[in-house]
């Protein structure tokens, strides 16, 4: 569907023309129990918060702007399916991050359908990696068309298998909780398949599981509650969440897979003495 010499050769084109900037970060281990996190100063996000303040056109939560229709050419490497474009995100966290925002327009919070999935389980399939949701702005998200977001495996990338060691890969489609995070969420595994539609039944079904188990039910404007999704090698996890940060700390999907992004150098300090897991604990739903 889409190779991973296709994104590289779209993501050399756009580091030449200055369309992509990849973020520069430092990061620093931080132990929570017997799990490790990674603190990540970014100084450009502080930098980038400055210099377009909310209500700037293509600044922080432009609701009048909207990057995904059509996205960028110069980002764009193409159509994933019927549904989906693939695109390189302007600020990526890692080489090849791609956005995969749908090529009609939702709200970022609307249900998530399997097409969805499929866009995930075409790129996971293929390339593997991990694919994550950002539900809304308390859950991280900037845009509001409904995208969702795909790394490739890399040893210094965001991963859910360090977290998944202690649950049971035998127990397919079962609610599962990781015995040291003291706050909501549902690990569910679905197994691995080699075809993609089959896999993206199988994390559909998960994440309607998982919502019921939840409570996470829609609005009167069919909108969800924000939370987080994560998928990778065969487990669905969901976060519901309340806030987007604690103590000016940003927390997104990736932060539940063990990296937070920091805007200020004092703010891995300030992680280190308040600890990861509290932290998570304080921005999801009770």
């Amino acid at each position: 569907m889409l190779s991973l010499h296709a994104i590289d050769q779209r993501m050399q084109h756009a580091l030449a023309s200055g369309d992509l900037q990849p973020i520069e970060f430092q990061a620093h281990q931080v132990p929570a129990k017997d799990m490790l996190f990674h603190v990540c100063w970014v100084p450009a996000l502080s930098v980038k918060d400055k210099s377009k303040p909310a209500g700037f056109p293509g600044g922080p939560r432009d609701p009048n702007f909207n990057p995904f229709l059509p996205p960028d050419p110069q980002l764009t490497v193409g159509k994933l399916g019927d549904y989906h474009h693939a695109v390189l995100n302007k600020f990526p966290v890692c080489a090849h991050h791609l956005v995969l925002p749908r090529i009609e327009f939702a709200e970022q919070r609307s249900v998530l359908q399997y097409e969805d999935f499929l866009a995930w389980a075409w790129l996971l399939t293929e390339l593997q990696g991990l694919g994550f949701y950002n539900g809304g702005e308390e859950a991280g998200a900037s845009q509001r068309h409904l995208h969702v977001q795909w790394i490739p495996p890399a040893v210094d990338n965001a991963s859910l298998l360090p977290f998944v060691q202690v649950l049971d890969a035998d127990q397919d489609l079962v609610i599962q909780s990781h015995p040291c995070w003291g706050f909501r969420h549902a690990f569910i595994y679905v197994g691995l398949s080699e075809d993609a539609h089959e896999y993206a039944r199988n994390l559909y079904q998960a994440y309607q599981l998982g919502c019921q188990k939840l409570g996470l039910q829609c609005d009167d404007q069919g909108l969800m509650p924000p939370m987080n999704i994560l998928v990778q090698d065969g487990w669905l996890l969901i976060v519901p969440r309340v806030y987007e940060q604690i103590h000016d700390i940003p927390l997104n999907a990736l932060s539940f897979a063990g990296m937070i992004y920091v805007r200020e150098q004092e703010h891995i300090d300030l992680v280190k003495t308040k600890g990861v897991l509290p932290l998570l604990a304080a921005v999801t739903r009770v």
